[in-house]
C-alpha cells in the first residue's frame, strides 16, 4: 500500500453550516465567507456512485454497475439445488364434515354485527323469528412456496488498516456455494453474506486519494473532510450476496382460491376471517390433489403447483412447500320481522356477519 494515498486529518471537520457574521471583514477580503482560501490540488467532491471500470469483476459475480439497487444481477440457482417432481403423483384428502350453528349463535352474531353499527337498532335482532339456518360449504384452498434468492452487491466503507480478504487467498467461490443457516420456515428474511476472497483496497473515488474535497458549499474556499472514506484517501470495498443490494432474501409466496359458493356474499370478506385447517400437507415439494369432493379444489391445486414451479425455480431456490385446505364456516341465516323476511350470513370460525339490509335504522332527532 503507497504511503502517498493520504490518512486522516483531524483538523479537516465535517460540512457543516458557519453561522452569519462569525467572521470579521478584512481589507481586500470582504467577500469571504470563511476557511482557506481557493486550493486547485484539493478536488471537487466526486459522484456518490463508483465510475464505470472502478469496480472490479470477479469470476462469477459478473454484471455490476455500482449503481442502484435494482441493477445488481440476479444468480438463479443451478438445476441441481432444485428439487424435482415425481411423475403421476397426487395427493389425498380426507372427507369433512359442513358444521352447522345453532339459532343462539346466529342470533348473539347479528346481535354484536348491530351493536358495532351505531345506525342500527338491536330491537330486530332480539325479537326476529328465524325461519332457516342453511350452511354452505365453502373450502380455501392455499398453497405456500418458500423460496430462496441470490443477487450480489458491491459494499463500500472507510479503509483504516483492517484485515482484507481478497483474492490472494483464493477465489471466490459460486453464488450458491456459500453456506448460510437455514431460518424458521415460511418467514420473510434478507440476510447479508460476505462473499469470501472478494475484498479490494482502492484509491477513494470521490476525493481521488487525497481525503479532502472541495466544499461546493462555500465554493472551493474551505475543505471538508471526505464523506465517503472518513478523510484517509482510501476505501475498503467488499460484495456480499444480496437482494438487490440488501442481502440474501428467503420469501414465502402464498397464493389462495375460494370458490365461489354465494353470488350475494362478497367473497373478499373471507380475507379477513380463519377457517378450519382439515388438512395440511408439507413436503420439499407437495403434488395436487386427488378425489376430493370439490373438483374446483383438485384442478386449482394443479394449477397451482404448476404455477409455483414454473415462475419460482426459474430464479428462486424451492426450500419447502405447504398446501392446506381449510373448512370455512357460512351460513345462510333467514328471518322474519314485522311481516317481512330478510336475510344475513355468519362466516368465519370468529363469527362475522355480513348482510346487505337491516330491518330498521336509528334516527338522529
Amino acid at each position: 500500500m503507497d504511503d502517498d494515498l493520504g490518512s486522516f486529518d483531524p483538523s479537516i471537520s465535517d460540512e457543516g453550516p458557519s453561522p452569519s457574521g462569525w467572521l470579521g471583514d478584512m481589507d481586500g477580503y470582504q467577500d469571504q465567507e470563511g476557511g482557506d482560501s481557493f486550493d486547485p490540488n484539493i478536488p471537487e467532491e466526486g459522484p456518490s456512485a463508483p465510475p464505470p471500470g472502478w469496480l472490479e469483476d470477479i469470476d462469477g459475480y459478473q454484471g455490476h454497475k455500482g449503481g442502484p439497487e435494482d441493477d445488481e444481477p440476479l444468480y438463479p440457482p443451478p438445476p441441481a439445488y432444485n428439487p424435482q417432481p415425481e411423475v403421476n403423483r397426487s395427493t389425498s384428502v380426507p372427507s369433512i364434515r359442513v358444521p352447522s350453528i345453532s339459532e343462539d349463535v346466529a342470533r348473539d352474531a347479528l346481535l354484536r354485527f348491530v351493536e358495532s353499527k351505531w345506525k342500527y337498532s338491536s330491537k330486530p335482532a332480539r325479537n326476529l323469528t328465524f325461519k332457516d339456518l342453511k350452511p354452505v360449504t365453502v373450502y380455501r384452498y392455499r398453497l405456500e412456496t418458500y423460496t430462496e434468492t441470490r443477487t450480489s452487491a458491491w459494499q463500500l466503507e472507510p479503509y483504516n488498516g483492517q484485515a482484507v480478504d481478497g483474492p490472494q487467498y483464493g477465489a471466490s467461490p459460486p453464488p450458491w456455494d456459500i453456506p448460510v443457516s437455514l431460518p424458521q420456515m415460511y418467514s420473510n428474511r434478507v440476510e447479508k453474506i460476505p462473499v469470501p476472497h472478494s475484498s479490494f483496497v482502492k484509491v477513494c473515488h470521490k476525493c481521488h486519494g487525497c481525503g479532502r474535497t472541495r466544499c461546493a458549499g462555500c465554493f472551493g474556499r474551505g475543505m471538508k473532510r471526505c464523506s465517503f472514506c472518513h478523510g484517509n484517501g482510501r476505501a475498503r470495498k467488499k460484495r456480499c450476496t444480496s437482494c438487490h443490494g440488501r442481502g440474501r432474501r428467503r420469501k414465502n409466496n402464498v397464493s389462495c382460491f375460494i370458490p365461489d359458493r354465494q353470488p350475494d356474499f362478497p367473497d373478499r370478506k373471507f380475507e379477513k376471517v380463519s377457517g378450519d385447517p382439515f388438512f395440511i400437507d408439507e413436503n420439499v415439494l407437495v403434488y395436487p390433489i386427488h378425489g376430493f369432493p370439490d373438483q374446483e379444489i383438485c384442478d386449482v391445486s394443479a394449477k397451482l403447483i404448476n404455477d409455483h414451479l414454473y415462475r419460482f425455480t426459474s430464479t428462486s431456490r424451492i426450500l419447502q412447500q405447504r398446501q392446506t385446505i381449510e373448512l370455512v364456516p357460512l351460513t345462510h341465516a333467514f328471518y322474519s320481522y314485522g311481516g317481512k323476511d330478510y336475510s344475513f350470513y355468519v362466516y368465519g370460525t370468529e363469527n362475522k356477519v355480513f348482510t346487505s339490509k337491516y330491518p330498521t335504522a336509528c334516527s338522529i332527532l
